[in-house]
């Protein structure tokens, strides 16, 4: 299958809108991306900007610190009908080491 000089004559002719074709074809894929990641961009934005629900912890903190108050509570009823000072025998028998910050529950974190 050979090309004619006719072939020729018309393929040169249409030379010009050819690469006009492909040249709009290579920005439009170039446009494409910047739009897809200008988009993504603003997601992401509005995302940090906004406020999300917190999501359930489960047995929190709370739970833990009524289950750990009701021990000590159990325990000191049961020292101060031994003896008298509950507190003192825990301390001295070493059971407990508690450590209070004074800090603690007073501080929000705002920035996330």
């Amino acid at each position: 299958m050979a090309v004619q000089p006719i072939d020729l004559q018309t393929l040169f002719t249409q030379l010009e809108k050819v690469g006009k074709l492909q040249a709009s074809q290579k920005e439009g894929v170039a446009i494409q991306q910047s739009i897809q990641s200008l988009q993504m961009q603003k997601r992401t934005d509005e995302h940090i900007q906004s406020v999300n629900e917190t999501q359930d912890t489960g047995q929190g903190t709370e739970e833990i610190n009524d289950q750990n108050a009701r021990k000590r509570q159990n325990g000191e009823e049961k020292d101060a009908g031994d003896g008298g000072d509950g507190d003192k025998t825990a301390a001295a028998g070493g059971k407990f080491t508690v450590f209070q910050d004074p800090a603690l529950g007073k501080n929000i974190d705002f920035s996330g």
